[in-house]
């Protein structure tokens, strides 16, 4: 749950290279009973939510420990607003009453099934599509999409931090999380998961900490954001 910038000014200026690192995994949790894989992540600024397929569990991250579930389809992203969840499943995305698990409305996926990520920033939803290398900003109520940023990887979890895009890659046995420019899709920073380390979801704790789902492990895993340079 983080709020976004889209500031598409151009720039005639060369980016640098993108600062690389290893991904610093300070925790990892799960797998959860019953689950096989984690489709998706989100913060509700108290617990993470996990998307398994056909559950979504919350869990303090601290403790560790479940605190809820939802029997929600849960395909892919997964996403916060502040008061709803949402969820794609399958080539809709659904909106949920995270006290009920009511599905309260549906918008149609702008990938039509070939969705991955989703987060929420600044009234919009930011959807990242695997194959296409994309991610869309859609509007919640209609499901229009706004603006497209082109990435030049696999695209899975997205989320947005302190006005950074962050996105997570997953292609073949490598993984990484990327800060990106939002206007040119430019990579700005990347963090190198260990080899055999998939990220299939992505959120920000809104602090020094970013959520990645980890696949067919069932497990999340907590990386340490990396402060920027002059903050």
């Amino acid at each position: 749950m983080s709020n976004g910038s889209t500031n598409s000014s151009s720039t005639l200026q060369t980016t640098p290279p993108a600062r690389t690192a290893p991904a610093e995994i300070v925790r990892e949790y799960g797998p959860f009973d019953g689950a096989e894989r984690i489709h998706g992540v989100t913060h509700d600024g108290q617990r993470v939510w996990a998307a398994t397929g056909e559950r979504l569990v919350a869990f303090d991250p601290a403790s560790g420990e479940t605190t809820r579930t939802l029997a929600c389809a849960s395909d892919a992203g997964t996403a916060f607003d502040g008061k709803h969840l949402y969820q794609i499943a399958e080539a809709r995305i659904d909106k949920i009453d995270p006290a009920t698990g009511r599905v309260l409305a549906s918008i149609p996926a702008p990938g039509e099934g070939r969705d991955s990520g989703l987060t929420w920033a600044e009234g919009s939803l930011w959807v990242g599509q695997y194959l296409d290398r994309k991610i869309h900003q859609v509007d919640p109520a209609t499901g229009k999409v706004l603006r497209t940023i082109e990435s030049n990887r696999h695209v899975t979890g997205v989320t947005w931090v302190d006005g950074d895009l962050w996105h997570g890659t997953w292609e073949g046995d490598e993984s990484e999380l990327r800060r990106i420019d939002p206007a040119s899709g430019d990579v700005l920073e990347r963090l190198a998961m260990p080899a055999g380390t998939g990220v299939s979801g992505l959120e920000s704790d809104g602090a020094g900490l970013l959520y990645c789902g980890g696949g067919a492990s069932g497990k999340v895993r907590a990386v340490r954001r990396p402060r920027r340079a002059g903050a």
